[in-house]
Protein backbone atom coordinates (compact mmCIF):
# COMPACT_ATOMS: atom_id res chain seq x y z
CA UNK A 1 0.00 0.00 0.00
CA UNK A 2 2.69 2.23 0.80
CA UNK A 3 4.28 1.84 -2.84
CA UNK A 4 1.08 2.46 -3.92
CA UNK A 5 0.37 5.49 -2.26
CA UNK A 6 3.65 7.14 -3.10
CA UNK A 7 2.87 6.03 -7.00
CA UNK A 8 -0.14 8.19 -6.56
CA UNK A 9 1.96 11.44 -5.29
CA UNK A 10 1.56 12.31 -9.44
CA UNK A 11 -1.73 11.01 -10.31
CA UNK A 12 -2.34 9.17 -13.30
CA UNK A 13 -4.20 12.06 -15.19
CA UNK A 14 -4.86 9.89 -18.45
CA UNK A 15 -6.69 7.52 -16.57
CA UNK A 16 -8.91 9.55 -13.41
CA UNK A 17 -11.18 6.27 -13.14
CA UNK A 18 -8.20 4.38 -12.17
CA UNK A 19 -6.49 6.65 -10.86
CA UNK A 20 -9.91 7.64 -8.32
CA UNK A 21 -10.49 4.00 -7.50
CA UNK A 22 -6.67 3.66 -6.46
CA UNK A 23 -6.93 6.73 -4.50
CA UNK A 24 -10.19 4.69 -2.10
CA UNK A 25 -8.28 1.57 -2.30
CA UNK A 26 -5.03 3.26 -0.57
CA UNK A 27 -7.73 5.04 2.37
CA UNK A 28 -9.33 2.03 3.49
CA UNK A 29 -8.83 1.10 6.81
CA UNK A 30 -8.53 -2.22 6.69
CA UNK A 31 -6.01 -2.50 4.46
CA UNK A 32 -3.86 0.10 6.20
CA UNK A 33 -4.35 -1.48 10.01
CA UNK A 34 -2.10 -4.95 8.51
CA UNK A 35 0.33 -5.23 11.43
CA UNK A 36 3.66 -6.47 10.71
CA UNK A 37 4.80 -9.41 12.56
CA UNK A 38 8.03 -8.13 13.80
CA UNK A 39 8.67 -11.19 16.26
CA UNK A 40 12.22 -12.55 15.90
CA UNK A 41 12.27 -15.31 13.16
CA UNK A 42 14.23 -18.40 13.60
CA UNK A 43 15.00 -20.92 10.33
CA UNK A 44 16.13 -24.04 11.84
CA UNK A 45 17.67 -26.30 9.19
CA UNK A 46 18.99 -30.28 8.94
CA UNK A 47 20.66 -30.71 6.07
CA UNK A 48 23.94 -32.97 4.77
CA UNK A 49 27.33 -31.60 4.86
CA UNK A 50 28.18 -33.34 1.22
CA UNK A 51 25.80 -31.25 -0.71
CA UNK A 52 26.98 -27.79 1.28
CA UNK A 53 25.63 -25.25 4.37
CA UNK A 54 22.07 -23.91 4.08
CA UNK A 55 22.51 -19.76 3.22
CA UNK A 56 21.11 -17.32 4.95
CA UNK A 57 19.13 -15.77 2.89
CA UNK A 58 18.07 -12.46 5.54
CA UNK A 59 20.50 -10.99 4.63
CA UNK A 60 22.23 -10.91 7.81
CA UNK A 61 24.75 -13.69 7.73
CA UNK A 62 25.79 -15.43 10.49
CA UNK A 63 24.01 -18.11 12.92
CA UNK A 64 24.61 -21.28 13.80
CA UNK A 65 25.92 -24.57 12.39
CA UNK A 66 25.65 -27.45 14.41
CA UNK A 67 27.94 -30.75 13.29
CA UNK A 68 25.94 -33.78 14.89
CA UNK A 69 28.73 -36.22 12.95
CA UNK A 70 30.12 -36.31 16.93
CA UNK A 71 26.76 -38.14 17.52
CA UNK A 72 26.13 -41.81 17.20
CA UNK A 73 24.72 -42.59 13.19
CA UNK A 74 21.64 -44.87 13.06
CA UNK A 75 22.39 -44.71 9.31
CA UNK A 76 25.34 -46.41 9.48
CA UNK A 77 22.91 -49.67 10.92
CA UNK A 78 21.35 -51.59 7.51
CA UNK A 79 17.85 -51.36 9.16
CA UNK A 80 17.69 -47.78 10.08
CA UNK A 81 18.98 -46.77 6.41
CA UNK A 82 14.97 -46.07 5.28
CA UNK A 83 14.11 -44.00 8.00
CA UNK A 84 14.37 -40.47 9.14
CA UNK A 85 14.85 -38.16 12.54
CA UNK A 86 11.22 -38.28 12.54
CA UNK A 87 10.54 -42.01 12.95
CA UNK A 88 9.89 -43.69 16.01
CA UNK A 89 12.79 -46.12 15.42
CA UNK A 90 15.08 -43.61 14.84
CA UNK A 91 14.11 -41.51 17.59
CA UNK A 92 14.43 -44.47 20.21
CA UNK A 93 17.91 -45.37 19.17
CA UNK A 94 19.09 -42.12 19.40
CA UNK A 95 17.46 -41.45 23.08
CA UNK A 96 18.58 -44.89 24.22
CA UNK A 97 21.89 -43.82 23.11
CA UNK A 98 21.99 -40.66 25.09
CA UNK A 99 24.92 -38.77 22.96
CA UNK A 100 21.95 -36.64 21.70
CA UNK A 101 20.33 -35.45 24.65
CA UNK A 102 23.75 -34.24 26.10
CA UNK A 103 24.62 -32.81 23.05
CA UNK A 104 21.22 -31.14 21.98
CA UNK A 105 21.55 -29.31 26.35
CA UNK A 106 24.50 -27.50 25.04
CA UNK A 107 23.13 -26.39 22.14
CA UNK A 108 19.63 -25.31 23.93
CA UNK A 109 22.26 -23.39 26.14
CA UNK A 110 23.60 -21.44 22.85
CA UNK A 111 20.42 -20.99 21.00
CA UNK A 112 18.45 -19.91 24.05
CA UNK A 113 20.63 -17.13 24.85
CA UNK A 114 20.76 -15.61 21.43
CA UNK A 115 17.07 -15.72 21.33
CA UNK A 116 16.59 -13.81 24.20
CA UNK A 117 19.27 -11.03 23.12
CA UNK A 118 17.76 -11.20 20.10
CA UNK A 119 14.33 -10.63 20.85
CA UNK A 120 15.70 -7.85 23.75
CA UNK A 121 17.45 -6.14 20.78
CA UNK A 122 14.51 -6.36 18.41
CA UNK A 123 16.86 -8.15 15.86
CA UNK A 124 14.63 -9.75 13.31
CA UNK A 125 16.72 -13.13 12.01
CA UNK A 126 18.41 -16.15 13.43
CA UNK A 127 19.43 -18.98 11.36
CA UNK A 128 20.73 -22.67 13.01
CA UNK A 129 21.30 -25.16 10.68
CA UNK A 130 22.06 -28.84 11.71
CA UNK A 131 24.48 -30.91 9.65
CA UNK A 132 25.22 -34.64 9.40
CA UNK A 133 26.45 -37.26 6.83
CA UNK A 134 23.81 -37.77 4.72
CA UNK A 135 21.10 -35.27 6.17
CA UNK A 136 18.13 -37.34 7.24
CA UNK A 137 18.78 -38.99 10.79
CA UNK A 138 20.58 -36.87 13.11
CA UNK A 139 20.74 -33.55 11.90
CA UNK A 140 16.56 -34.14 11.11
CA UNK A 141 15.80 -35.39 15.39
CA UNK A 142 17.89 -32.32 16.40
CA UNK A 143 15.79 -29.09 14.38
CA UNK A 144 13.20 -30.72 15.12
CA UNK A 145 13.62 -30.60 18.45
CA UNK A 146 15.21 -27.43 18.64
CA UNK A 147 12.35 -26.27 17.05
CA UNK A 148 9.95 -27.60 19.70
CA UNK A 149 11.98 -26.37 22.05
CA UNK A 150 12.18 -23.02 21.24
CA UNK A 151 8.49 -22.73 20.50
CA UNK A 152 7.62 -23.97 23.98
CA UNK A 153 9.69 -20.90 25.48
CA UNK A 154 9.62 -18.18 23.11
CA UNK A 155 7.05 -16.32 21.08
CA UNK A 156 8.91 -16.28 17.98
CA UNK A 157 8.29 -17.57 14.30
CA UNK A 158 10.10 -20.50 13.58
CA UNK A 159 10.81 -22.06 10.17
CA UNK A 160 11.43 -25.61 9.68
CA UNK A 161 13.65 -27.03 6.98
CA UNK A 162 14.46 -30.21 6.57
CA UNK A 163 16.67 -29.86 3.31
CA UNK A 164 17.75 -32.89 2.30
CA UNK A 165 13.85 -34.72 3.18
CA UNK A 166 12.12 -31.84 0.94
CA UNK A 167 10.41 -30.47 4.10
CA UNK A 168 9.53 -27.20 4.87
CA UNK A 169 6.95 -26.13 7.74
CA UNK A 170 6.37 -23.21 9.72
CA UNK A 171 5.40 -23.69 13.57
Amino acid sequence: MSNLRRLLREPFTEYPYLNEVLEKLTSLPQLNEIAEDKRLEVKIFSFAYKKGIPVDTSGNGGGYVFDCRAVNNPGKYEHYRQFTGLDPEVIKFLEDDGEITQFLESVYSLVDFHAKTFIERKFTHLQVSFGCTGGQHRSVYCAEHLAKHLSDKFDIKITLCHRELGIEKIL
